[in-house]
């Protein structure tokens, strides 16, 4: 079909850039660190099936119908309870399950937004959700940020000249950088939130995944304005074939997003909504964290410590207390889209960081060490490390 055939929110907007990659990393011999996927050896397939066939005899004819779109009742239930325990002061008016938590990011977006109104984005910013905002035809109020997060006084100036309508935040272990927002820009974030009518949508599909350093509280639970909408989700931690996610809000914005979802698809899968439910009632949610964060936190110091065995010293990059990634930087001038071609070469593929900047950088990429195996981690930093040379010496 002819490109003006079709709606003028969709027009000239490409697929996943991220999606197009694992096409190539699934290439016979090909190491990937390319995805944000979680490791397969996270995903404790005996007890979510046990979990399944306990839901199905206790419930199953309630879990195989239709369901309620704000989320299966029992679910609803210890999701309460678990968010309380972590300080969040909320009621059930104040939650709704989604099917991820990046749904979250679509539905408010189409509660919210009309073409040309103004989203603020941290640069960089997580890749599917510049591609929602795109959809909705919005103007990028872009914010830059370091390793303690987005940059609080362009923020504060851009909120009084551009007055967006959302500001976009991933703050702890941010993809693609995994720079954690500091405490003291989180108070500052909550303070401007009280001076402005902008709505706040935090995302935090990482937190529960910290390796090092210090908890530190949600925006949500620091904002007194209730402008924020917390997304959280059970992909990186249980398994992402679930797509079980929730966000939290006040319960105006949450009402407007469950209509958007009864347009969308309902209700959350009820059999995924049971079988999390089942891992928070029983107990099996936290030991089973602790489980993946070791698994990860072995991985993340293999993956730096072959970087450093391997890459030249000119490459630098993060130390990530947490999350799935770790983000590098090429010296001025280089183009990683160069690197990736070289790399492919080499038989290992990574994501070129331009995808991630609305108004484009070229010499970032991010690696993924969740999802390799440690062989594999070691023979692809090994391959990533001699492109990298080639690279350079030209």
């Amino acid at each position: 079909m002819e490109e003006r055939r079709f709606a003028d929110r969709i027009q000239g907007i490409k697929g996943n850039a991220i999606r197009e990659l694992l096409k190539v990393s699934q290439q016979p011999g090909m190491i990937s660190f390319a995805g944000g996927l979680p490791s397969p050896d996270s995903f404790d397939i005996e007890t979510i099936n046990k979990l399944f066939i306990n839901a199905m005899e206790r419930d199953g004819k309630r879990i195989l119908q239709y369901g309620s779109t704000e989320g299966y009742q029992p679910l609803l239930d210890e999701l309460l309870k678990c968010l309380r325990r972590q300080g969040f002061d909320i009621g059930l008016e104040n939650l709704i399950v989604l099917s991820g938590s990046q749904q979250g990011i679509n539905l408010v977006s189409k509660a919210l937004l009309n073409p040309g109104d103004q989203v603020a984005v941290e640069s960089p910013s997580y890749l599917a959700a510049l591609q929602i905002f795109r959809t909705y035809q919005v103007e990028y109020v872009v914010i830059p940020a370091d390793q303690d997060g987005m940059d609080i006084d362009v923020l504060t100036e851009k909120l009084a000249t551009e007055k967006p309508k959302i500001i976009y935040i991933v703050p702890t272990f941010q993809n693609p950088s995994s720079a954690t927002l500091s405490m003291e820009r989180r108070q500052q974030v909550a303070k401007l939130l009280s001076q402005h009518e902008v709505i706040l949508v935090e995302d935090n599909p990482y937190g529960d995944l910290r390796y090092s350093g210090d908890h530190l509280p949600s925006i949500y639970s620091l904002d007194q304005s209730q402008q924020t909408l917390y997304l959280g989700s059970f992909s990186k931690t249980i398994a992402p074939g679930l797509r079980v996610g929730y966000a939290i809000g006040s319960p105006d914005l949450i009402n407007k997003i469950k209509i958007c979802k009864q347009g969308t698809d309902v209700h959350t899968s009820m059999v995924s909504q049971a079988i999390v439910s089942e891992y928070l009632n029983q107990g099996l949610y936290e030991p089973h964290i602790e489980d993946v964060k070791t698994l990860y936190r072995g991985k993340r110091d293999l993956f730096l410590a072959e970087m450093t065995k391997n890459f030249p010293a000119e490459v630098k990059w993060n130390f990530p207390e947490g999350g799935l990634f770790i983000w590098a930087e090429l010296p001025s001038g280089y183009d990683a889209r160069d690197l990736f071609n070289m790399a492919i070469a080499e038989k290992v593929a990574f994501v070129p960081g331009e995808t991630f900047f609305v108004d484009g950088r070229k010499n970032c990429f991010r690696l993924n060490f969740s999802n390799a195996s440690e062989e594999n981690i070691v023979i692809g930093l090994k391959r990533l490390g001699d492109a990298l040379r080639l690279l350079l010496a030209k």
